[in-house]
């Protein structure tokens, strides 16, 4: 069933259209040397922390916690605006992909692969964390006293941790968004996602002059979105100078130190993932692997500046269809999807750091415990917000569920921010691995 059988639908080729000059947009970010700039920041931020740390004894700890609080300032303001427009960006672009999509029927079949190969690749991500974390056993490397400091941060830790626990029927069942505007209020990522592909659906069976309105008000929620996330990339470097700071400051560069081998077992375990994906380009996507680098750096580089998947998004659908040579009915349907849903890096760096606080607590993950993990940690990565920081609140969850105390986050937040830059990358490149794929699988059905 074409579109075209039930409407002339040419505003969502105009809504395609929307999407990809949107990430023209950010390319002068990039263009503008902004990831250079991040990693000055960042350098200058850890410079920074170390004279205000309790090291070097410089100033006093009131003092200290006084003037990181100010310089923190900009980094979460740059956080809460990235958070202000992701839902409604989000929410537009699945929509205006699906609306771009030929037909129900292609539709359906690209859905149903998209949904298999996520979980599959997501799935794969976490048995790669858990093979390096096992082989390699970061947590031996940590010196024990180190957990004196986490008792001040026990109940803080327990509150991330803690949540309301329902049963998997009321889960599933709640999937299904009984109140809209209540989802979009509450930021419940995976139900506007289902909320989105609803009513893309049935605007295609809707009549041009009966749906027009509608789809020019989400591309204007696109244009919005990205003037305001335009705006945040102004403080991205002055705010990651303030957050490096503060955790800095806090942790100290000895604890930094000690964390080393952590961060290089995630690190590695996300370089394997990367190789992961370049195999099924080559193999099911039909592209080189020179190509497909050389294509995708800039968006990397930016995704690796912001730590947010959803606001380099428009740029991942422009170089997904203009270098990619990927059709717009996928990438527009699949990128702002995978946004949300397909979250291997993150993923990947819940089963790391899960073993190494076992390692780090002594604690013996059984082999059911282990696919405990491994079943969460892929579930709890779909649906979560493609937003800096949100990797260390579902691992707080996670810990608990196999006995591990949940205040091990505070030991590993201070380098979390450097971690959530490069799963980042990798979250996007899997997003564009995605594309590249189903558009080669889906090719002989345009």
């Amino acid at each position: 069933m074409k579109i075209e059988e039930l409407s002339p639908f040419s505003f969502a080729r105009l809504g395609a259209k929307a999407i990809r000059d949107l990430g023209a947009g950010l390319d002068r970010y990039v263009h503008g040397k902004l990831w250079l700039k991040i990693l000055i920041a960042l350098f200058l931020g850890v410079g920074a922390g170390v004279l205000l740390g309790p090291e070097l004894n410089l100033v006093s700890t009131k003092l200290s916690i006084s003037i990181t609080t100010w310089i923190e300032v900009p980094g979460q303001i740059f956080l809460g605006m990235i958070k202000l427009v992701v839902i409604p960006l989000v929410f537009a672009s699945v929509v205006l992909g699906i609306i771009g999509s030929d037909s129900i029927d292609k539709l359906k079949a690209l859905g149903l692969k998209i949904g298999i190969y996520y979980v599959l690749t997501t799935v794969c991500a976490v048995s790669f964390g858990f093979f390096v974390a096992y082989l390699i056993q970061p947590g031996n490397f940590i010196d024990t006293s180190m957990l004196s400091k986490l008792k001040a941060s026990e109940e803080i830790s327990q509150q991330m941790a803690s949540g309301p626990k329902t049963a998997a029927s009321e889960v599933i069942v709640g999937l299904i968004p009984s109140n809209p505007f209540n989802v979009l209020v509450h930021g419940e990522m995976l139900q506007v996602v289902l909320l989105a592909i609803f009513l893309g659906i049935a605007l295609m069976s809707l009549k041009n002059e009966e749906a027009s309105p509608l789809v020019a008000l989400l591309n204007t929620f696109q244009k919005i979105s990205m003037v305001v996330i335009s705006w945040a990339m102004r403080l991205a470097p002055i705010a990651v100078f303030g957050l490096t700071a503060k955790i800095i400051s806090q942790l100290g560069y000895k604890a930094l130190f000690g964390l080393g081998v952590y961060v290089l077992t995630v690190i590695t375990g996300l370089a394997l993932l990367m190789v992961f994906y370049l195999v099924l380009v080559k193999t099911l996507g039909g592209q080189s692997i020179i190509g497909f680098l050389k294509s995708i750096k800039e968006v990397q580089l930016l995704a690796f500046s912001t730590s947010s998947s959803a606001s380099v998004m428009p740029l991942t659908i422009e170089t997904a269809e203009k270098k990619l040579k990927v059709r717009s009915s996928v990438s527009q349907f699949i990128i702002p999807l995978g946004t949300t849903i397909n979250m291997d890096g993150t993923a990947l760096y819940q089963g790391v750091a899960t073993v190494f606080l076992a390692q780090v607590f002594k604690v013996d993950l059984s082999f059911a415990q282990i696919v405990l993990v491994a079943a969460t940690a892929t579930l709890s990565s779909i649906g979560a917000p493609g937003t800096p920081g949100v990797g260390i609140a579902v691992l707080a969850s996670i810990l608990t569920s196999v006995g591990i105390p949940a205040s091990g986050v505070m030991l590993i937040i201070g380098v979390d921010r450097i971690l959530d830059m490069c799963r980042t990358v990798l979250n996007v490149t899997g997003d564009l691995t995605a594309s590249v794929v189903m558009n080669n699988l889906q090719k002989d059905k345009s």
